[in-house]
């Protein structure tokens, strides 16, 4: 005895199902499915319009930030290392501000430094100094 095919094969194929228009029977009513659903089929339309597809514009390129060091800190890793020189420019420091104080002279090596750093650097008795000047001497 033949058997009949359920609805469903018999329906394979027809891209409505038995449902009509596109997008009746959708879980969202009449919108035409959800996000991007239909993009190529009943929605293409909105897809046509200028500039939704592909880059725009250009990406700026980011400067890398300074490392930067308050003299406080210089002041603590002077004391826990104990010696009367810090090397900042081998801890990847880059930059020298004047926040907090010094308790001692140091000398400090440096690529840059701002003025009031430099200035409570000297009031205590201590010397800021390029990397090149170190590697010369």
């Amino acid at each position: 005895m033949p058997t009949r095919l359920r609805k469903v094969r018999r329906l394979r194929g027809s891209r409505t199902h038995g449902w009509g228009q596109i997008g009746q029977h959708r879980k969202t009513g009449a919108k035409g499915g959800r996000g991007m659903a239909g993009g190529h089929k009943h929605k293409w339309t909105k897809l046509l319009k200028t500039d939704y597809f592909g880059e725009h514009g250009f990406t700026p390129v980011r400067v890398a930030a300074k490392k930067t060091v308050n003299l406080f800190q210089v002041s603590e890793y002077a004391q826990k290392s104990g010696s009367d020189t810090v090397n900042l420019h081998q801890l990847g420091v880059s930059k020298l501000l004047g926040g907090g104080k010094l308790l001692k002279p140091l000398t400090i090596v440096v690529e840059e430094w701002s003025k009031k750093a430099a200035e409570k650097i000297e009031r205590v008795g201590g010397k800021v100094v390029k990397p090149e000047e170190v590697k010369s001497a």
